[in-house]
């Protein structure tokens, strides 16, 4: 029985706390952390979490609670690093919130502290643990697309405008950065999963609609691969109806998720004949509907995964280096859109980018925050987009 500290009781624990009650046989929650410990206490007994102790600091948990095995680290960004390196060094496991940290700077930090102490560290990644994104990550990695040329990723959502008030929330200093380091890093940890690591970045940014933050609301990026292949990245909480998705152009044809596939077929001519390659389209239509289903999905699926990484001995699917690679590519965007020029990658630990302060000293404030309240009333486990399902059985 795997014994969990969850640390930081806001929106986003409901997702975590409800995918460790998934697994009542394998793992327990016997510990509450969060700055306001009423909110902690609120959680325990909306949970019926009767054996949880509440604390309202991470440092008192790890002295009072040596028997933890994993701290679940669902703060604001700002203090993910000190957190989760102190539970490493006090050896736990650790899975925690993206993004992984407020810099690379301190992504390195936590990876050496995980190297040093022979436990493990997970961050949160959920879109990889849904159906859509397994099914399109298989149709890419067999091939029956052709190769890559084109990727289109919407990582749209909208929020109001008193989603900003929240008083950690659009800030550089507390949040990291505004919907491409919070809600697009999803969709992009989805894009370097399937297509891999680009060399190339530009990208620009505003924020057109929340005058009480700092940061921005709306940013639009082109990644270039080695082979020559582009992506481009639209980030944003303008979008009304979140309309998310992304769609693969292969040589030979279109995936998507929500899956579609569409396979053109060249006239001698090279102009598209009126009928299309339906036996692309029949290949790949027949590897989607045989890709089995995951049985557990978004958080309660990562979590899942973590545990089994922990009972079998074996990685878990989105470790440590995975994260940092979101946050360099998301790093590379900010670099790109504020000094207005293109981005290589890898970005080097001489880089002013790179390091902790970086990014906050030389990052617009698009406005000055004017708003700041303590604590919103709870709305349950937060929704977390579209569902890009579509029936394939």
């Amino acid at each position: 029985m795997l014994r969990i500290a969850i640390v930081g009781t806001g929106n986003i624990s409901h997702n975590h706390i409800q995918g460790y009650l998934s697994f009542g046989q394998r793992c327990q929650i016997v510990a509450l952390v969060d700055i306001y410990p009423e909110k902690a206490q609120e959680k325990k007994e909306r949970y019926g979490l009767n054996e949880a102790r509440v604390y309202s600091c991470h440092q008192q948990m790890l002295e009072n609670e040596p028997d933890v095995d994993i701290v679940d680290v669902c703060t604001p960004p700002y203090v993910h690093a000190e957190i989760s390196i102190n539970a490493l060094h006090a050896g736990k496991h650790v899975l925690c919130e993206k993004p992984m940290a407020a810099s690379l700077e301190e992504c390195d930090a936590m990876i050496a502290a995980q190297q040093a102490s022979g436990k493990m560290l997970s961050i949160i990644a959920q879109n990889r643990f849904t159906d859509a994104f397994w099914r399109l990550k298989a149709a890419v990695d067999s091939g029956l697309a052709g190769k890559v040329c084109h990727a289109q990723v919407d990582s749209f959502w909208w929020r109001g405008h008193s989603y900003y008030d929240l008083w950690w929330r659009g800030t550089w200093e507390k949040e990291g950065g505004g919907c491409t380091l919070n809600h697009a890093v999803h969709h992009i940890d989805a894009i370097q999963w399937m297509l891999g690591f680009p060399s190339e970045v530009v990208s620009m940014m505003t924020n057109i609609a929340h005058d009480n933050a700092e940061v921005e609301d709306l940013s639009a990026t082109i990644f270039k691969y080695p082979t020559g292949a582009l992506t481009q990245l639209t980030a944003s909480v303008v979008h009304h109806g979140e309309d998310q998705k992304i769609v693969i152009q292969g040589e030979k044809a279109r995936i998507s998720a929500p899956w579609e596939v569409f396979a053109s077929e060249s006239a001698d001519n090279g102009f598209p004949k009126e009928t299309r390659n339906t036996d692309c389209e029949s290949h790949l239509e027949t590897l989607i509907r045989s890709t089995p289903k995951l049985e557990w999905t978004l958080h309660t699926g990562q979590i899942d995964n973590v545990l089994s990484a922990i009972e079998q001995q074996t990685p878990p699917l989105v470790d440590g280096l995975q994260g940092k690679r979101s946050l360099e590519l998301i790093t590379a965007i900010y670099k790109s859109a504020i000094t207005r020029s293109v981005v290589s990658l890898p970005i080097e630990s001489t880089d002013e980018f790179y390091r902790t302060g970086g990014l906050m000293a030389r990052a617009p404030h698009f406005y000055e925050k004017s708003a700041s309240v303590e604590n919103f009333s709870e709305v349950g486990a937060i929704p977390l987009g579209k569902n890009l399902e579509t029936e394939t059985e």
